[in-house]
């Protein structure tokens, strides 16, 4: 068995390291999206039908040619049909797809509008970040009917609302998530245009609004283009002035050139242009297990790492300098993950250097900055919580704890406090948000297949992970627990799937032997894993993705290097034990 473990490890490894960019890390490749092929198709022809008519063509073309079997769509091609990607390709397509009418009738009942904004309601309840752009695009593209009645469907967003302080956002309980401020001024506009509240106040506001909201939005948008370098976002903003008689505008035309410059050659587009920081610091700690970067690609990446580095204030969420976003382009914002990714991977890269430690001590210090009152970390702004995506989160505490831990004793003694108060506080935090059965649900990943769409075989993985770095105490039953839930999930067959009788997966299975492997010995379920990894990557050979990610607003995707990265950290770990065994009998 250990022959194969590892001639599947060599193989891998090679794989990663191929793919690795020239001077810097790894850039991925995200699935292509029908919900974002969709609303870029969508954008472009409100923006200028004739000039876009190549590409508004192959993005349509490509939506037909990858149809599920029941006639409807998901989020990725190998993704089960769900209502709101459907509805969103069948506007695109408008309304020329008739099995997809089959099956939203068979979901909602009818297409009535009334009944569309009523399904859509149920779906996301208060959270209008998801259910508001795509009513704007049913208004637009017709499927809501004619005339003020159709966007009277549409929930009025209180756009004027984004010419206050940014520090006020978090205090009005706003219909939004925090990352959403373009989508609640492009939307909320596009909303008055067509229907003005019949408050005379209201309405005089937010006439009065128009201009500064729109000189606010250009403000935050980036250089590239892409609001969060994603083309359903960027395309929703895109849409909405243009039918708001902003076509010409300089953000809408900005939103025209990102989505232009970021379709696929097959007519497609991604959710996101890429997670390059993020695949990048995954890849850097699981090869670094064994000392399989040389020098040389080392120092490449740690200085390319910290180019990265946000060093001001960021326009769009405010965030202050220290942290580190998904990608190094223009669109992407900092945000808790990252930064921690960043840090370990600092640490294993230049632990010594000391323009290293300057940037791991100020990424330790953003982190203390964006812990919650309840003593977790959220992704992107401390205090928002009103809605799922602002709310602090295990996975994400867990990786910050375990930064902490990496780089606490490299720190002057007033950070190092700091860092030992806030590792308390988010231990306490992990301890309250530990499941009965021991587990932990993520925020950002999720298994389609499972009855609630949760995936604790990650959650539970992963804080496993940051526990196994962290340098404060922990509960002794914490860990025993998440170990002892991980060995009930795993599957008849070796490995793990997202939750209890879930099919296996190469992400799910190589994450949980990782964890058991960061928790404790060597154990038949670890080997039975490894075995199951082995057999399922052809030797290391293939590494078939499955769609775990959950991206903003519980959109699906996978990521071709994920399968490769965690097999490379599971096996490189349990070679690593194994050695130590060998060198201790």
């Amino acid at each position: 068995m250990n022959d194969t473990v590892e001639t599947t490890l060599t193989a891998a490894v090679e794989g990663l390291t191929a793919l690795r960019a020239p001077g810097g890390g790894w850039t991925g490749r995200l699935s292509s999206s029908a919900l974002s092929t969709a609303t870029a198709v969508r954008a472009l022809a409100s923006v200028d039908s004739q000039a876009h008519e190549q590409l508004i063509s192959a993005g349509r073309k490509w939506l037909v040619d990858n149809v599920n079997a029941d006639g409807a769509w998901g989020d990725t091609p190998q993704s089960l049909s769900n209502l709101p990607t459907t509805l969103l390709v069948w506007s695109a397509l408008d309304g020329e797809a008739p099995d997809a009418e089959k099956w939203l009738i068979e979901r909602m009942g009818s297409l009535e509008p009334k009944q569309i904004a009523s399904t859509l309601a149920d779906i996301y309840g208060a959270d209008r970040t998801f259910a508001a752009p795509i009513l704007t695009m049913c208004a637009i593209s017709g499927r809501l009917g004619d005339g003020p009645d159709a966007w009277g469907l549409v929930p009025p967003l209180p756009f004027e609302l984004a010419t206050l302080p940014h520090k006020s956002f978090s205090l009005l309980g706003m219909p939004v998530v925090s990352y959403a401020l373009p989508a609640l001024i492009a939307i909320g506009q596009v909303r008055h245009f067509h229907k003005p509240s019949r408050n005379p106040a209201v309405r005089m506001i937010r006439n009065l609004a128009r201009r500064r909201t729109l000189k606010k939005l250009r403000a935050i948008q980036p250089t590239g283009g892409g609001f969060l370098e994603a083309a359903p976002l960027t395309s929703f903003v895109a849409m909405s002035l243009a039918s708001a008689g902003l076509g010409d505008h300089a953000v809408t035309k900005a939103c025209a050139g990102f989505l232009t410059s970021n379709v696929r050659p097959d007519g497609s587009w991604p959710i996101d242009t890429n997670l390059a920081t993020w695949v990048s610091t995954l890849s850097v700690n699981a090869l670094s297990l064994d000392g399989r970067l040389d020098r040389a690609a080392a120092t490449e990446i740690a200085d390319w790492l910290i180019d990265q580095q946000h060093n001001e204030v960021h326009p769009y969420t405010h965030a202050a300098p220290g942290g580190w976003a998904w990608s190094p382009l223009s669109g992407a914002v900092p945000d808790g993950d990252d930064t921690s990714g960043a840090m370990i991977a600092l640490g294993n890269l230049a632990p010594d250097d000391p323009k290293v430690i300057a940037a791991a001590a100020a990424g330790a210090k953003w982190l203390v900055d964006l812990q919650n009152r309840d003593g977790g970390i959220p992704t992107f702004c401390r205090g928002w919580g009103k809605l799922p995506f602002d709310h602090s989160c295990p996975d994400i505490t867990a990786h910050a704890l375990g930064a902490w831990g990496v780089w606490r004793k490299s720190f002057d003694r007033v950070l190092a406090g700091k860092v030992q108060r806030a590792s308390e506080r988010a231990i306490k935090y992990l301890a309250d948000q530990q499941r009965d059965d021991g587990s932990w649900r993520p925020l950002w990943f999720g298994n389609e297949s499972a009855v609630d769409q949760a995936n604790p075989t990650y959650g539970t993985a992963r804080v496993l992970y940051g526990l196994s770095l962290a340098s404060v105490e922990i509960p002794d039953d914490m860990t025993r627990r998440g170990v002892d839930w991980l060995l009930g999930a795993q599957n008849d067959d070796g490995g793990w799937g997202g939750d209890i009788s879930l099919a296996s997966s190469i992400e799910e299975t190589a994450l949980a032997v990782d964890a058991l492997l960061c928790a404790g010995d060597i154990t038949p379920e670890v080997e039975a894993g490894s075995e199951w990894l082995v057999e399922h990557t052809g030797d290391g050979q293939a590494f078939p993705p499955a769609a775990i990610g959950l991206y903003f607003a519980k959109l699906w995707y996978y990521e071709e290097l994920y399968p490769r990265i965690f097999t490379v950290s599971a096996l490189n770990r349990l070679l690593a034990k194994r050695s130590a065994i060998r060198e201790n009998q």
